[in-house]
């Protein structure tokens, strides 16, 4: 298979206590889980079956990050 690099997004649900993961632009790459171990572990899988149905065409592309501040 070839090699693949993916940003992932996690957040922590202030409701359950768990730990969301997903890849932006890529269709069905989200997964949750106790820990951030957990969260990455579900990703790995939950993308290798999602390329096995041949290679992604991203909706979106990870940019980054902004604080934005209020004064």
């Amino acid at each position: 298979m070839k090699a693949h690099s993916f940003t992932a997004v996690v957040e922590k649900c202030t409701e359950t206590g768990l730990y969301v993961g997903y890849i932006p632009g890529f269709p069905g790459a989200h997964t949750q889980g106790e820990t951030l171990d957990e969260v990455n572990e579900n990703l790995r899988e939950v993308v290798g079956m999602l390329l096995e149905d041949g290679e992604p065409v991203l909706q979106a592309e990870f940019v980054g990050t902004q604080l934005i501040e209020l004064r």
